[in-house]
């Protein structure tokens, strides 16, 4: 007799401290409350994420693996055992959406090519709450993740996503690790046309929100804002 293949649900989290009621549906957090198998980034962080959705199950005696940069591609297949046997399974990243920006992308790959049903539930995307928010295109655009570290690389990569929105008219987004936002702010600020478009997206769906579009003339002309730690979306346009 075969077993019936359990479902993979794609479980958004908060961006941040936000309580969940005010950003998932009540329909996703019921999910999350009965599913006693999650694959996750940090065990640590998705159990006091659950715990705050109140569990139908003692949070001890849900199970968690492990799923992260670290994880190699052999270990993939026990991950999906539960999934194999029958049991329904959970995918956490750390903020937002799994499988974007997120090593999720890959189990979720595995489960297709095992005939694995895949639910996406509704969540905040960074990445979507930004462009959206921003007023530009959102036509055309492209994530990028994180842009090069070493000044010089950095600064032939920002020129090169400005010379392709240019071209295509397309928004180009990017993050930064908190730490390192100044220091992609003045890059942008120093290696951008004065013309081009630069929104900065910080602490989406927290108290301390901060949406803004300005060229790189207009920023230039202000004080610059407060990024330090505080996770942030840049995203360009520059004229055709």
């Amino acid at each position: 007799m075969t077993t019936k293949l359990g479902t993979l649900y794609l479980i958004p989290c908060t961006l941040g401290d936000t309580p969940a009621v005010q950003v998932l549906p009540q329909h996703v957090i019921d999910i999350a409350r009965k599913l006693r198998h999650f694959v996750v980034e940090q065990p640590k962080t998705a159990r006091q994420f659950l715990s705050a959705l109140k569990p139908e199950q003692p949070i001890q005696s849900l199970h968690f693996a492990t799923l992260n940069e670290h994880t190699a591609p052999e270990d993939l297949a026990e991950l999906l055992a539960p999934l194999l046997d029958g049991k329904d399974v959970g995918i956490l990243s750390e903020a937002g959406c799994p499988g974007i920006a997120d090593p999720g992308a890959d189990l979720v790959n595995l489960a297709h090519r095992n005939g694995i049903r895949v639910v996406p539930l509704v969540g905040p995307s960074s990445i979507l709450l930004a462009l959206v928010a921003s007023g530009l295109n959102g036509q055309c655009f492209a994530f990028h993740g994180y842009l090069p570290i070493g000044e010089a690389e950095r600064s032939k990569a920002i020129a090169t996503l400005e010379a392709e929105s240019a071209r295509r008219k397309q928004t180009q987004l990017f993050i930064e690790t908190p730490y390192r936002n100044e220091k992609m702010f003045g890059a942008l600020l120093a290696h951008c046309r004065p013309q081009t478009l630069l929104c900065v997206a910080t602490d989406l769906t927290l108290p301390g929100e901060s949406i803004r579009t300005r060229s790189i003339a207009q920023w230039k002309s202000q004080p610059m804002p407060q990024l330090n730690k505080r996770p942030s979306m840049f995203l360009l346009l520059a004229a055709g």
